[in-house]
C-alpha cells in the first residue's frame, strides 16, 4: 500500500507500508511537487505482492507498467480526467484504510502532527522514529 499525507510547511509525506499498515519506506517531497516523484522513489523498494493498493494520485500509466514488470497488479482508481477509466477491484481496494490508519497513528505522536521540525531532514527523522515504534507494536 502506497499513501501520502500532506504535511505542514508545504511538504508531502509518502509512505510504503505492507498488509498490516506497517510503515516499511519513506519519503518526504515538497507540497507543489506531483505524486509521481513518491512513486517513482519508493518503487525500487516494494516487496513482493500480489497487489498494489494506492490512491488515485498514483494513476500513471508508467507506475501500472512497472508494477506489472514486477508482476502484481495495480488496484488504483482511475483519476476524473482520463479518457478511458481503467477498472479497479473495489473489495480489494476497501483494504486500503490500513494505510490512512498508519496515518493516523504517525499523527498521534504530537511532534509529527503539529510539524515542530521546521528541518525536512528533522521532520523525516520523528516521522521514521515514530514508524519504527508503530512497526514494533
Amino acid at each position: 500500500m502506497i499513501g501520502r499525507t500532506k504535511g505542514g510547511l508545504n511538504s508531502k509525506l509518502h509512505v510504503l507500508a505492507d498488509a498490516k499498515g506497517r510503515p516499511i519506506q519513506m519519503f518526504l517531497s515538497a507540497g507543489q511537487t506531483s505524486d509521481y516523484l513518491g512513486a517513482r522513489a519508493l518503487l525500487s523498494s516494494i516487496p513482493e505482492a500480489g497487489a498494489l493498493l494506492a490512491d488515485r494520485g498514483y494513476d500513471a500509466d508508467w507506475f501500472r507498467k512497472a508494477l506489472i514488470d514486477m508482476g502484481m497488479s495495480a488496484c488504483i482508481p482511475s483519476r476524473s480526467g482520463r479518457r478511458e477509466p481503467i477498472p479497479h477491484d473495489t473489495d480489494l481496494y476497501r483494504k486500503r484504510h490500513r494505510i490512512e490508519n498508519t496515518f493516523a497513528r504517525l499523527k498521534d505522536w504530537r511532534r509529527i502532527a503539529t510539524r515542530y521540525d521546521r528541518c525536512p531532514i528533522l521532520f523525516l527523522s520523528a516521522c521514521a522514529l515514530a514508524a519504527t515504534v508503530i512497526y514494533c507494536l
